[in-house]
């Protein structure tokens, strides 16, 4: 039997209790184990079992298992351990779209998610063989496995026949199986994760006598933090530590650990972890740094085989301030104080930093992980986590690399509508460049960056993204302690007219409005200011400002509908000193009521970045000591606030494109070429035409007879045309004077050709004529394939400005609806779309359509590398591709969202 999309080792993946299970293609070796399932689901009522209703037929099942070929016929078993506790086949039986399915699950793994699970991996293979549907038959009784194909999210059609339900099941992979994969993938997430993140029992490993030691530490900071549950030390070479009896080793203890805390040398560690599995341990902290390749790899098999969610390693550790755990298992300085931030950093360094900061503003924490070398648990995980455990209400993060974006930027926009979700993007990441750039001049596909795709992932998430840590702190004191505003209009209220202007500036590099105040408002504060005020916006108060008119400007501010937030500099002054008024109480000494708008101070003389202001009556205001933090952390509430407010986008129509056709022509070209390379002229208008995006009427000629026909027919022999030089791998043709333009009539095509075959005669293939192309707003559109992110469109300015100005928006695909707005509105180039000036608006639907088109063909063709249409012309009329490169690669397709652990 061939291989299955599957790997032949095969993946593990998680059941909905936490269980690990190997799901891989079935082996000859296999067919023992095969038939004692059968044996076993025969015995039984009839209840997991397609198409299986006694011995003989179960026979008769195994049997064909092992005399079919991929992909007619294919079978995924499911394993536990060396057990094998599930089977699922497929077989096409001479019908090519339609595969007669059979599934079994051993008694004991029954309703545990075994079945649903082999379903998914066998509907992706099956997905990339070219079948659209399963079919099979359920007893009219087995409730159970009707609802677990109704429960799968495909659409499923349902007729009785003859005592059973004849079933056929869709197998697209749309918006309801996506969903329902969510569902299952947290379900089976957070049960795993209940051993590490709420343990009754921890054992320390190695945990040696010296105070400076890394497994001391951690044993007395366990000790110390009050862990609600039973605490081990386990160490060889010593009797007791901390005045507790020490246990020679994990198999010593009277009771398996639900946590091991491992802080043993790195050529110890894997010996360890796997004798952790044998003796039932449940989940794994790994301190330790240094290990090699090989350990590592030993390491994570071990976890697999038992089952073991593992942190690390080369970690700080984890913390749980839950009461009814209350678990400081890391070497960091600073106990994180109880609270609701989630906290999760790759870097030690970044989170002792982080909990250092947040300590200091009394921001309490739900749980801290240190993920290390992130060999297993990750960033997704931990957001599954958060989303259900009913403390957490904020999410802070700091991630060096994504294993699975595509999967972690899903899980994080379903996050983010419930909390916010911070993270720190420096720039750094452990991603290299796209496939796209490789050998290839600036187009959208080689200019596309790492952190292009990154910012992409963020934008597209709802993650608010800053730049450094102090940013990220900053930012989460806002929203820690204020309301989102609703919208960037700011309101800024000073006693130093200086320092107003200095925060105007940074709200607009930020940018936040600072509108004009409203003339009933003007009025208003008129009366409560001292003389001198001017209550424009920005309102200077003056340094004769007193806590009362303060206090009353600031709830007229918030108060009233024309600012979304109120920011207060206030600069030290004698006056205030001399008079005993301190301006600074109008900002705590409130009712929180009374301000129902955002408000942050900046405090000049601050020496803290930011620290919280907590008033008598409840109130939390944050200081800053810069105008630019307040304005930065202020902008990242906005976006935010907007970011909710926007519409769940609904899916684009791409419902007449024709995937199977574009596939075709792909696959075609590539057993040709099986490196792969850049599409003809030919092959790409051809691939364009199946998804439907509109292009300028194109012919390729081969000579010069040819050439003058082709422009003769496509000008209809009274207008104007282009010629282009083509040889494979041609770019930036204008720059090396391999186009030419406005050709009036024959001996004009005639002559072009002429100069182009001469001056190109080395190279040249020949020319791609086209009429001339209509004036309008030169734009670019592309992909490019990411290694690690997928397919991102990109979307810019284009022509001869694109390379100059870098004007360019990504967002990864798929594009729902909502992405398509915001990727046509983001370049700096958006307001020429919506007539600026005396230009009239572009066909915004138009460009909807092509921007949908591309990233449904990007989704469906893992073999595009790069896609380049450079210029599309944009009128009131119409959109259309100009200029088109297409380079393709050999690759299979990944499903990023079928359930499986790194």
């Amino acid at each position: 039997m061939t291989q299955t999309h599957v790997q032949e080792t095969g993946v593990h993946a998680l059941l909905t209790d936490g269980t690990t299970v190997r799901i891989r293609p079935v082996r000859a070796g296999d067919t023992g184990s095969v038939l004692r399932l059968y044996e076993e689901t025969s015995a039984e009522p009839p209840q997991s079992r397609l198409s299986q209703a006694n011995r003989a037929a179960g026979i008769r099942a195994a049997e064909r298992l092992f005399g079919r070929t991929a992909p007619a016929h294919q079978a995924l078993v499911a394993l536990h351990g060396e057990r094998l506790v599930g089977v699922a086949e497929y077989d096409t039986a001479g019908t090519p779209d339609t595969a007669e399915l059979s599934l079994a699950v051993t008694g004991g793994f029954r309703h545990r998610g075994v079945g649903t699970l082999l379903l998914e991996h066998l509907a992706d293979a099956a997905r990339t063989a070219g079948i659209r549907a399963f079919a099979g038959g359920i007893l009219t009784t087995d409730q159970h496995l009707r609802q677990l194909i109704t429960d799968l999210g495909m659409a499923v059609e349902q007729k009785q026949e003859d005592g059973e339900v004849r079933c056929t099941i869709a197998l697209t992979e749309g918006e309801p199986y996506l969903s329902a994969v969510d569902r299952r993938t947290g379900t089976a997430d957070r049960a795993s994760l209940r051993p590490l993140l709420r343990p009754r029992s921890v054992a320390v490993i190695s945990a040696a006598t010296s105070p400076t030691s890394v497994g001391h530490t951690v044993l007395r900071k366990i000790h110390d933090g009050g862990f609600t549950g039973q605490v081990y030390a386990v160490n060889p070479h010593v009797q007791a530590i901390l005045g507790a009896l020490c246990h020679p080793s994990i198999t010593d203890l009277p009771h398996p650990p639900d946590l091991a805390v491992l802080a043993v040398p790195a050529a110890l560690v894997p010996e360890t972890a796997e004798q952790c599995g044998a003796a039932g341990v449940g989940a794994l902290v790994v301190l330790s740094a240094g290990l090699d390749t090989v350990q590592a790899v030993r390491l994570k098999s071990a976890c697999r085989h038992y089952g073991m969610r593992m942190v690390g390693p080369d970690c700080l550790g984890i913390a749980v301030t839950d009461e009814a755990v209350r678990l400081d298992a890391t070497f960091a300085p600073h106990r994180p104080l109880p609270g609701t931030a989630g906290v999760a950093v790759q870097s030690g360094g970044v989170g002792t930093a982080l909990l250092g900061a947040l300590t200091r503003l009394g921001i309490g924490v739900s749980d801290f992980v240190s993920l290390g070398d992130k060999h297993d648990v990750s960033g997704n995980d931990l957001l599954h986590w958060w989303e259900r455990d009913g403390r957490t209400t904020m999410a802070l993060l700091h991630l060096e690399s994504f294993g699975n974006p595509r999967a972690f930027a899903r899980t994080a926009r379903r996050v983010a509508r419930r909390i916010p979700v911070l993270t720190v993007d420096a720039g750094r990441s452990a991603v290299t460049g796209s496939t796209g750039s490789a050998g290839s001049a600036v187009s959208p596909g080689s200019a596309a960056t790492p952190t292009m795709s990154r910012q992409a992932l963020f934008t597209q998430a709802g993650i608010i993204a800053t730049g450094t840590i102090g940013e990220l702190v900053d930012t989460a004191a806002l929203l820690h302690a204020q309301p989102l505003p609703a919208g960037a209009r700011v309101a800024i209220v000073s006693n130093a007219g200086g320092a107003a202007a200095l925060a105007a500036g940074a709200c607009g590099e930020a940018g936040l409005t600072v509108p004009d105040l409203p003339r009933e408002l003007v009025a208003e504060l008129l009366d409560i200011l001292p003389p001198g005020s001017v209550p424009d916006n920005p309102v200077d108060a003056t340094a004769a400002v007193g806590e009362r008119a303060l206090s009353d400007c600031v709830d007229r501010l918030s108060a009233h509908g024309a600012v979304d937030a109120v920011i207060v500099v206030l600069a030290p002054t004698a006056l205030a000193a001399a008079t005993g008024d301190n301006p600074l109480q109008a900002l705590i000494n409130t009712d929180p009521d009374r301000r129902p708008r955002t408000v942050a101070a900046v405090l000049l003389d601050q020496a803290e970045q930011v620290r919280l202001l907590h008033g008598r009556q409840g109130s939390t205001v944050p200081a800053y000591a810069d105008p630019r933090s307040a304005a930065q952390a202020l902008a990242h509430a906005a976006g935010r606030a907007h970011w909710l407010a926007r519409p769940a986008g609904a899916p684009a129509d791409t419902a007449d494109a024709d995937p199977a056709g574009a596939r075709a022509v792909v696959e075609h070209f590539l057993g040709e070429h099986p490196a792969g390379g850049w599409l003809d002229p030919v092959r790409c208008t051809e691939l364009l035409a199946h998804y439907r995006i509109p292009q300028l009427p194109t012919a390729f000629a081969e000579n010069e007879n040819q050439a003058v026909e082709a422009a003769h027919d496509l000008t209809g022999g009274a207008g104007r045309a282009a010629l282009k030089a083509y040889w494979p791998g041609l770019r930036h043709k204008s720059d090396q004077g391999a186009v030419l333009l406005d050709l009036d009539g024959d001996d004009a095509v005639r002559a072009a050709y002429r100069d182009l075959a001469a001056r190109f005669r080395d190279v040249m293939t020949g020319v791609v004529v086209q009429p001339m192309a209509p004036r309008g707003t030169e734009l670019v559109a592309g992909v490019t394939q990411d290694d690690v992110f997928g397919p991102l469109v990109l979307f810019g300015l284009g022509g001869a400005a694109t390379d100059l100005l870098g004007d360019r928006a990504a967002r990864l695909a798929p594009l729902d609806r909502a992405d398509l707005r915001d990727l046509i509105t983001s370049p700096r180039c958006a307001p020429l779309l919506f007539g600026y000036q005396a230009g009239g608006p572009a066909d915004l639907y138009g460009l909807e359509r092509l921007l949908a088109h591309l990233s449904a063909m990007a989704c469906d063709l893992p073999q595009l590398a790069e896609v380049d249409l450079d210029p599309v012309v944009a009128r009131h009329d119409g959109v259309t591709a100009v200029d088109v490169r297409i380079r393709v690669l050999p690759r299979q397709p990944r499903d990023p969202y079928l359930r499986r652990l790194r």
